[in-house]
């Protein structure tokens, strides 16, 4: 007796690659997250301290289901070879010509901190608080850390210790090494600070939010639910750029070497960015929110306001399936799941979406020459981020594992397949 299972086209002839990257780490964080929300509503802990322990109440699982359930620090791609740990005598000239390279490193970005004015001023301030507090801890622990991993390491001679060889004239270095070294600090650099300024913001917005009758207020209750997406996106993103570490498979392979890439990302954050209040893409003159032009209409505010917290949530689900990687800019290995198995870019793809929902730029209240100019500049910057995305897609090709995945999305992702239909291919 044969027993016949029906099996999908997909499953049947055309496997979706493997992610490198599981749900469940996504899911952990999110727990752990939800937790301490729950916590610190209960406690009126709105805080800049609670929301640091949002980071951690969300890094602490992806990091405990890391190594424990997805054990990724049995990859391959980590670099390491638990089961060859050469003496520390072997390594620790290599050791000891990193350290320099790396302090080096952390010398360099924080003259930059120093001089950019940009960064004391505002919300970066905190930043600046959280890495004044933390570098004497890293400098400590960067040594032993260092030679640890030295020791275990396939090829402990990476862009730190070239930049190292090089500045102590030891040993002859790749340029190549250090510049990829230097992209991969920058990229780090610049957006952590960017990203510790915005988290106690949104986090204690979040948290004050009353919630007696909200749910009879759709503006109410989707502005809040829309300020929790971003708490989650913006805690997830935050972890990922602090655990850019190897024993969790989650290290930089490569920043993008791309000007243009790098121009287009940066571009669309502080203190380049060209979308802010008053700057040459601000798009919003002559512009009112839905919920002004919806006013009245309680049943049209609800199914917008019930659009703009889904599309939220996509954009905070696709920083979610990164887990532990959460990047711009960089190669941490490729995702294929989650809202990435529908489109290659759904973060940008949502977040345009809803810039279109809540602006609705062809209304004005000014004059019918306000609707073109907004609607125009909101398509120029719909534009960029289409500009990101190819630069993006140029940096990750050079990866065989994310050109097997655009084929198969171009075969079978709904995204693709829908834009191909329209433009009749």
């Amino acid at each position: 007796m044969h027993q016949h299972v029906a099996l999908t086209p997909t499953h049947r002839a055309d496997p979706r690659p493997a992610s490198a990257v599981s749900h469940g780490v996504g899911l952990a964080g999110l727990a752990g997250l939800i937790t301490w929300i729950f916590v610190a509503r209960l406690y009126d802990l709105d805080g800049p301290y609670a929301a640091l322990v949002n980071l951690l109440a969300s890094g602490i699982p992806m990091v405990i289901w890391s190594l424990l359930v997805d054990k990724v620090h049995r990859r391959p791609s980590t670099g390491i070879d638990w089961s060859r740990v050469r003496p520390w005598r072997e390594t620790i000239d290599t050791s000891l010509i990193k350290l320099v390279g790396l302090w080096a490193t952390w010398a360099g970005i924080a003259l930059i901190y120093a001089t950019g004015r940009f960064y004391w001023e505002g919300n970066f301030r905190f930043a600046m608080w959280c890495f004044g507090m933390a570098a004497p801890l890293l400098f400590l622990l960067s040594i032993p850390y260092v030679i640890w991993l030295d020791r275990r390491l396939v090829e402990p001679r990476d862009g730190a210790w070239a930049l190292g060889a090089w500045l102590t004239h030891t040993n002859n270095a790749e340029p190549e090494l250090i510049h990829a070294h230097l992209r991969a600090w920058g990229v780090k650099a610049f957006f952590l600070a960017f990203m510790l300024a915005i988290v106690p913001p949104g986090f204690g917005e979040f948290i004050r939010t009353p919630t007696f009758g909200i749910l009879a207020n759709p503006v109410a209750l989707a502005n809040w639910l829309i300020t929790f997406m971003f708490v989650i996106d913006v805690a997830f993103a935050t972890v990922g750029y602090v655990l850019t570490m190897r024993p969790l498979d989650a290290h930089i392979r490569s920043a993008n070497p791309y000007a243009a890439g790098w121009a287009a990302a940066l571009i669309c954050y502080p203190p380049f960015i060209l979308m802010d209040q008053g700057g040459p893409l601000d798009y919003h003159p002559g512009t009112a929110e839905w919920s002004q032009w919806l006013h009245g209409y309680p049943v049209l505010l609800a199914i917008v306001g019930a659009a703009l917290v889904l599309l939220t949530a996509i954009y905070a689900w696709a920083t979610v399936a990164f887990g532990l990687r959460f990047s711009n800019l960089t190669h941490r290995g490729i995702l294929t799941h989650g809202p990435y198995a529908w489109s290659r870019h759904p973060a940008y793809l949502t977040k345009n979406l809803f810039w279109w929902l809540s602006t609705l730029p062809l209304f004005t209240t000014g004059t019918l020459v306000d609707a073109a100019r907004a609607t125009l500049i909101l398509a120029a910057v719909s534009g960029i981020y289409y500009w990101r995305a190819r630069t993006e897609e140029r940096h990750l090709s050079a990866d065989p594992v994310y050109r097997d995945y655009s084929a198969w999305m171009s075969r079978n992702a709904p995204v693709p397949r829908f834009f191909r239909w329209l433009g009749g291919r």
